[in-house]
């Protein structure tokens, strides 16, 4: 019988301070079989970083964003199934063993984490809503956690995606691996990353999480009746 093989993908933009101990923790993993750091332009050694914590690093010279980012890793995938894990996680990486178990059990196809509630107070929730909204417009199926960027997923579903730059990349992600008859579950984990609070710059960031996210679902308007 043929032993499934697992890559872990990190991709990581400025996260020196974290990234080793994110690695660490998905070592813990049993049947972890390579972890390749996507180094997205960062300044600060963050690929230096990983690969001194023994992760295999795709350097990129310039800051692409994570959705493009990780397109440069899907070439190198060879594995059966690929686990997508953000570089901030730390130590609670290793909870990404509960997304894994789903995939390598079969009883899904992608398995997305459901993180607990944010110990501070977030945003007003439309980004998330607009996510959710968009992979039930074009997919029928409703998920809690349409942004969750750590994911295990049959590497056959990832193959001939083209990921989305910004931050749509997850909801585009679920769309469309939902609408090529993937099996999603999500389970939940007790993982945290970093937090953006409502300050200004919290709320940048999830008014381009907005915006990315209307890009998402236009650009997906035209299958939409298909």
């Amino acid at each position: 019988m043929h032993e499934e093989k697992v890559i872990a993908i990190i991709a990581a933009y400025n996260e020196a301070d974290r990234i080793a101990a994110t690695i660490n923790a998905v070592k813990q993993i049993s049947g972890i079989d390579r972890i390749l750091v996507v180094d997205d332009g960062s300044i600060d050694g963050t690929g230096d970083v990983a690969e001194r914590a023994g992760a295999e690093v795709l350097r990129l010279s310039t800051n692409i964003g994570k959705g493009k980012a990780i397109q440069q890793a899907i070439p190198k995938i060879n594995e059966d199934i690929v686990l997508f894990l953000d570089g901030d996680l730390g130590d609670c990486a290793s909870e990404a063993v509960k997304i894994l178990k789903p995939i390598l059990s079969g009883e899904a196809d992608m398995a997305i984490a459901d993180f607990p509630k944010a110990q501070k107070a977030g945003g007003l929730g439309f980004a998330k809503g607009l996510g959710r909204w968009g992979i039930r417009r074009f997919t029928g199926v409703v998920m809690n956690e349409p942004l969750s960027g750590q994911r295990a997923v049959r590497s056959k579903y990832i193959k001939g995606l083209r990921l989305e730059s910004g931050y749509g990349v997850e909801v585009g992600m679920s769309i469309d691996i939902l609408r090529g008859g993937c099996h999603v579950v999500e389970v939940p984990v007790n993982m945290t990353h970093r937090e953006t609070g409502r300050d200004f710059w919290g709320f940048v960031h999830r008014g381009r999480q907005f915006l990315d996210i209307i890009r998402v679902v236009i650009r997906r308007l035209p299958y939409s009746a298909s």
